[in-house]
C-alpha cells in the first residue's frame, strides 16, 4: 500500500519525539529530534521551507518516514543519537555523538565516595546519572549537592590520607564534614551518599520543598539576592530532575514490551536496548476477542515473537506479569543458551520506559485504526467480496492461486504461478516453469504443463509427507489453492478443469477475461462471464493479481531470453560445463583454435580429460 504523505502528517502528534525517514528502499537516510512532531516534520513538506541544498537533496528521496514519541525533548535527544550510531543515516554526517553529554557520577567504589562531573560513561562500579543536555544545570546540582549532603570535593585518596593534610576551606564553610580529618565515619558519611542517591534517583521532592520555603523566607526578609540563589539553584533541580530513560548505565540487552488494545485490536510495542542504549522499535498487530486478557495477549505474543526472532536479550520488561512466566522464561533460557528474565519493573527508569512503550503502543492503535480498516477491506475484504460473486463460502477462500504463460512466438515458453494469501502475496510461494514438452506459440498446451506439473508435484509432495509422517510445512507444493485464477476466459479454465480431472482435485476455477484493450473486464466461472464492478474491492484484487501474474512470467521469460542471447556453441557439446569451457578458451584463445586442436592438444588443457576432450573433436568435425 502506498504511503499516503497527506493522512501520515495528519496524525503526528504535538509532542517530542524522534522520526525517521525512509528512502524507496526502505534505508533509513535521516534520523532527527523534535519538540513537537507535528510541527518539525511537516515542515519538510512545505514549499516556502528552506532547509539548505544537502537538506533539500534528502527530501526528496523520502518515501516515508515514521516516528517514535518521547517524554521530553532530552529524551529524544538522546534517542536521536542512539539511533543515529546504530543506523548511520546518510544525511546525518554532522550530528554530536553523545559521549560529550554531561552524566553526574557517583564513585561508588571508594570508601568516602565523591559526586562529579563525567562526559564519559564507564564500567567502574560508579553510579552514572544522565545523560543531559545542560552542562550548566549539572554543575548547579553538583554544587547545591555539595551544599546539602556536604560530600567531599577533593582528590585524597581515602582513608590512606586521612589526617595527613589540614582540612581543606569546604570545611570552614560546612559544605564538607572533612572525612580528610577522620571527623566522620564511613557509616555516617554513607547516609549522605545514601540521600545524594535518592536525589538523583527521582526522589527531590523533598529538596524542592526545602528550596521554595527558603526562598519564600528570604524574600520575606527581602533578602532578594539570596532568594534569587535558591530561585536559580531551584530552576536547575527541576531540569536536572527530568529523568532519562532512554539510555542505562548498565550495559545490559534488554527488550521492553508493552501493549494497547481496544475491544479486537492489539498493539505490541517493542523497544530494542542493546548495550544500554535503544537501538530501535517495532511493533505488531494482533486481532483479539473481547475475552482476552492482556496478560493472555502479551503471553501469546511473547511465544510467538520469540520463537522465530534470532537474538534474545538477557531481560525481557513486561508491562504486566502473566501467568506462564516461569514456563517461558525456561524456554527462553533453552533457547539462547543461557539465562533469560522476565521482569515487571515497579518503578524507576525501566518502568518509565514500560510507559513509553504503552503510549507509543496506544498511538499507533488509535491513529492506525483506519489505515488497518481500509487495509482489511482491500485485502480480506476483497476477497469476501470475489467469494460472494461466485457464490463459494466465504469464510474457506483463504489462498489464491494465479497462472500466466509468456513467451516470444513460442521461443523460451515459461509459465509463472503467484500466490495470494488472505488477499495478500505471498512472494516466497510463487514458482516459475521453464516448458519442457511444448514447442511453439501454444499456450492451451503451455498451461496444461505447468498445471500438471505443479498438482502432481503436490500430490507426491503430500504422499511422502503421510508416509514418513513429516511436518506440515513439509514441501514446496503441498499446500494447494482455495480458488485457481487462470489468466484467460473459456479456454485456459477449461484447461485447468481437464488437468484438475485427470489428477482426481476439486478445486474451483474461474478465468480472468481481458478487453481489448487487455484491462480486466470480468470473471468467467461456470461457463458464464460474470461482470464485476470496476469500483469495488474485489475487482481491484482481481486487477492486482492478473497484473502480478504477468508480470512474474515476462521477467522470468526476460532472464530466459538474456541468457540465450549469450549462448556458447560449446554450451551444446555434452560434458562441457563452465570449467571446461573456460579452461579451453584460455589455452587455445580463440573458437578457430580450439576447432583445429587434436584430441591429444584438446586433453592437455586444465580439467579436460580423453572423454571430454573426445566429444569436443567430435562436435567440430563429425559434419
Amino acid at each position: 500500500m502506498a504511503f499516503d504523505f497527506e493522512e501520515e502528517l495528519a496524525k503526528l502528534p504535538g509532542k517530542p519525539g524522534v522520526y525517521l525517514m525512509h528512502d524507496e528502499r526502505d534505508a533509513i537516510i535521516y534520523i532527527g529530534k523534535a519538540r513537537s512532531l507535528r510541527h518539525r516534520v511537516r515542515q519538510y513538506f512545505q514549499a516556502s521551507h528552506h532547509e539548505g541544498i544537502k537538506k533539500d537533496r534528502m527530501v526528496q528521496q523520502i518515501a516515508r518516514f515514521e516516528y517514535i514519541v518521547t517524554d521530553s525533548e532530552l529524551e529524544a535527544l538522546v534517542l536521536e543519537c542512539n539511533l543515529i550510531k546504530e543506523h548511520r543515516p546518510k544525511y546525518n554526517t554532522m550530528l554530536t555523538d553523545d559521549k560529550t553529554y554531561p552524566y553526574i557520577k557517583v564513585t561508588l567504589g571508594e570508601q568516602f565516595p565523591r559526586v562529579l562531573f563525567s562526559r564519559q560513561l564507564k564500567k567502574d562500579r560508579s553510579a552514572y546519572f544522565g545523560p543531559y543536555t545542560s552542562a550548566g544545570a549539572v554543575k548547579d546540582t553538583i554544587g547545591l549537592i555539595h551544599k546539602l549532603y556536604q560530600v567531599r570535593t577533593c582528590n585524597r585518596s581515602l582513608p590512606r590520607d586521612i589526617g595527613a593534610e589540614r582540612a581543606c576551606l569546604n570545611y570552614h564553610i560546612h559544605q564538607c564534614q572533612a572525612p580528610c580529618q577522620g571527623y566522620v565515619s564511613a557509616e555516617e558519611y554513607r547516609k549522605q551518599i545514601d540521600g545524594v542517591l535518592d536525589f538523583l534517583n527521582g526522589r527531590y521532592q523533598p529538596v524542592l520543598q526545602m528550596l521554595e520555603q527558603k526562598m519564600a523566607e528570604c524574600a520575606g526578609r527581602m533578602d532578594f539576592e539570596k532568594a534569587a540563589e535558591y530561585r536559580d539553584l531551584l530552576s536547575s533541580v527541576k531540569q536536572i530532575a527530568q529523568k532519562q530513560k532512554i539510555t542505562h548505565a548498565d550495559g545490559e540487552d534488554r527488550d521492553i514490551l508493552a501493549m494497547a488494545c481496544d475491544d479486537r485490536d492489539a498493539v505490541v510495542q517493542i523497544f530494542f536496548i542493546r548495550e544500554g542504549r535503544m537501538i530501535g522499535r517495532d511493533h505488531f498487530y494482533l486481532r483479539i476477542v473481547n475475552e482476552d486478557e492482556p496478560a493472555q495477549i502479551l503471553s501469546s505474543f511473547l511465544k510467538q515473537f520469540y520463537a522465530g526472532t534470532p537474538y534474545i536479550p538477557r531481560e525481557l520488561m513486561l508491562q504486566t506479569d502473566i501467568a506462564e512466566r516461569s514456563v517461558i522464561e525456561e524456554w527462553l533460557t533453552k533457547k539462547k543458551g543461557q539465562r533469560v528474565y522476565l521482569r515487571v519493573p515497579k518503578r524507576g527508569a525501566k518502568e518509565k520506559l514500560v510507559e513509553l512503550a504503552e503510549k507509543n503502543a496506544m498511538i499507533v492503535l488509535t491513529q492506525d485504526r483506519e489505515k488497518i480498516k481500509r487495509e482489511e477491506g482491500r485485502t480480506i475484504g476483497a476477497v469476501k467480496e470475489l467469494a460472494d460473486l461466485l457464490s463459494l463460502p466465504r469464510d474457506e477462500i483463504r489462498r489464491l492461486e494465479a497462472y500466466d504463460i509468456s513467451n516470444t512466438n513460442g521461443f523460451e515458453s515459461v509459465g509463472s504461478m503467484v500466490v495470494y494469501e488472505k488477499g495478500k502475496p505471498s512472494r516466497s510461494d510463487y514458482r516459475k516453469f521453464k516448458l519442457r514438452t511444448v514447442s511453439g506459440p501454444d499456450d492451451y498446451a503451455s498451461m496444461h504443463e505447468v498445471l500438471t506439473r505443479r498438482f502432481a508435484h503436490g500430490i507426491k509432495e503430500r504422499e511422502e509427507r503421510r508416509e514418513r509422517e513429516l511436518d506440515e510445512t513439509y514441501g514446496s507444493f503441498t499446500r494447494f489453492p482455495d480458488l485457481i485464477l487462470m489468466d484467460g476466459g473459456r479456454g485456459q479454465v477449461n484447461v485447468a478443469l481437464q488437468v484438475l480431472e485427470e489428477l482426481q482435485l476439486h478445486i474451483p476455477v474461474c478465468g480472468m477475461v481481458k478487453d481489448d484493450n487487455h484491462r480486466t473486464r470480468g470473471l468467467y466461472y461456470n461457463n458464464v462471464e460474470l461482470p464485476i464492478d470496476r469500483h469495488s474491492e474485489a475487482f481491484r484484487l482481481i486487477t492486482r493479481i492478473q497484473d502480478e501474474a504477468h508480470r512474474f512470467a515476462i521477467e522470468y521469460h526476460r532472464s530466459l531470453r538474456s541468457k540465450e542471447q549469450v549462448h556458447s556453441v560449446m554450451d551444446d557439446i555434452p560434458g562441457i560445463g563452465p570449467a571446461r569451457r573456460k579452461a579451453l578458451m584460455r589455452k587455445f584463445l580463440s573458437m578457430d583454435a580450439i576447432r583445429a586442436a587434436s584430441v591429444e592438444e584438446l586433453a592437455s588443457a586444465e580439467a579436460m580429460n580423453e572423454r571430454a576432450a573426445q566429444a569436443v573433436y567430435d562436435f567440430f568435425h563429425s559434419g
